[in-house]
């Protein structure tokens, strides 16, 4: 088997496993009409080219307006009212910017960043890359699933117990749909997004934020540096917007775009699929700043202690907000946030596993294995520490996250910033320098961490 950079320099003439890869992890293999999205060709209007790009985006974003994102920008926004939105909108360009690389390594080489490191690193670094994407994953899910739990307590009385299995269904969803084609997938997501958006919409209209207190906030403050509770729960929101997995699982899923293996079809491919990212991202940015104006407007401003715990966030919008559909709306929205991530967080897992073990299973076992590395310790998580400890694991997940982010940020920048690699489609200096340092910050901000819990 050809490398990636023997590939690129030798052309196209023949292409390694088109579509395959990506394929697989949403039809076990079977390569099904229904798969093939269409093709970017010439003649066809740019409405229409981005339009065969636009989902992959989605699949990705709404894992940055998961539960633990709810956790920690409800922290935030109750704690220190807006002087965290600036952390918001850094979190969200550094995750445009990674994300953004991620794809175009997909795009570029035909490969995952999981198959990539598999080809390229030897097996002790890929055993430590996979222990750590797998960690993250675990973590990520255990926010999703948590926070779906809650949501169903909040609005059904659902234990959290019972409320933790019943999150397994949901991949039984994932195999109904991706049986169908990842269109399906793709419009169920964004129906989901929606559904989040518009809870978030209405419950500002409803609380009418201050509009200059609201933009002061995106104004960086000197306090968080010099305040270590706003550090942390800075590098919480980063870990929770800047997710690991998810990069691993975007350079995959943009495979299932069927465009043209050549340089100006991989050249348009990645331009296509950046711009859907960055809008999906751009409405996930959204979401989040909605989070956190509302807990600011509604709980820092009223002038409660920090609100940390989704049900106590759930009580309070009601007499706070003046309607009494604002805590259903609240419910609502976890649950349809804790659903869409914790769907996107079962594909990733496949695509990790697949991608550093090259392990074939049948789709079913593979979704149920992954998603057991979750259930597992969130049963025993809700069991353990009930709703009223939810809140602290919601954040501590996100941290946990920001803490594995170099395990996946340093091998794609080391895959997308050399020419050796990715051939003309590597990064050029300007961006390179700009990828390399976000990856300087994630390793000095997780140090301070790990100085802090040591």
């Amino acid at each position: 088997m050809n490398s990636v950079a023997s590939e690129l320099r030798t052309g196209p003439a023949a292409p390694r496993r088109p579509l395959q890869w990506g394929r697989r992890i949403f039809a076990g293999g079977q390569r099904q009409s229904a798969l093939a999205v269409p093709a970017v060709t010439a003649g066809v209007s740019v409405w229409r080219r981005l339009l065969s790009f636009t989902g992959p985006g989605y699949l990705i974003a709404v894992g940055y307006m998961d539960p633990g994102n709810w956790a920690t920008s409800l922290g935030a926004g109750s704690a220190f009212g807006y002087s965290l939105l600036s952390i918001v909108v850094f979190a969200s360009l550094m995750a445009m910017l990674l994300q953004a690389a991620a794809l175009r390594l997909g795009a570029a080489s035909g490969t995952d960043l999981a198959q990539a490191c598999r080809e390229h690193f030897g097996k002790r670094v890929n055993l430590s890359l996979w222990l750590g994407c797998e960690i993250a994953i675990v973590a990520c899910n255990l926010a999703e699933v948590l926070g779906m739990a809650c949501g169903l307590q909040l609005l059904f009385h659902i234990p959290m117990g019972i409320g933790v299995c019943v999150t397994a269904f949901d991949v039984i969803l994932v195999l109904a749909l991706r049986r169908r084609g990842v269109r399906p997938l793709e419009a169920v997501i964004i129906l989901l997004t929606v559904i989040i958006a518009g809870c978030f919409a209405a419950q500002l209209i409803w609380l009418r934020p201050p509009p200059l207190e609201v933009l002061a906030g995106f104004i960086p403050s000197s306090g968080i540096l010099t305040r270590p509770d706003m550090l942390y729960l800075s590098v919480g929101i980063i870990g929770a917007t800047v997710m690991p997995h998810n990069l691993y699982l975007h350079s995959a899923v943009v495979q299932t775009r069927d465009f043209e293996r050549s340089e100006r079809g991989r050249h348009q491919a990645i331009r296509y699929a950046t711009l859907d990212s960055n809008i999906a991202l751009a409405l996930a940015l959204l979401v989040n700043v909605g989070i956190l104006v509302l807990a600011a407007g509604a709980f820092h401003r009223a002038g409660l202690p920090p609100v940390t715990e989704l049900g106590k966030a759930y009580r309070l919008l009601t007499p706070l907000l003046g309607v009494g559909a604002a805590s259903a709306l609240f419910g609502v929205g976890l649950v349809a946030s804790g659903l869409s991530s914790s769907i996107t967080g079962t594909l990733a897992g496949q695509v990790v596993m697949e991608g550093f073990l090259d392990l074939r299973l049948s789709p079913g076992r593979r979704a149920m294995l992954t998603r057991c590395l979750a259930i597992v310790p969130a049963v025993g998580a809700a069991i353990w520490f009930g709703s009223a400890g939810v809140a602290k694991l919601l954040i501590l997940s996100q941290v946990v996250l920001g803490l594995q982010l170099p395990c996946a940020v340093l091998p794609l920048l080391w895959f997308t910033t050399r020419r050796t690699y990715l051939g003309v489609h590597a990064f050029g200096v300007t961006t390179g320098v700009a990828l390399w340092a976000v990856a300087v910050l994630i390793l000095a901000l997780n140090s301070w961490v790990l100085c802090r819990l040591l």
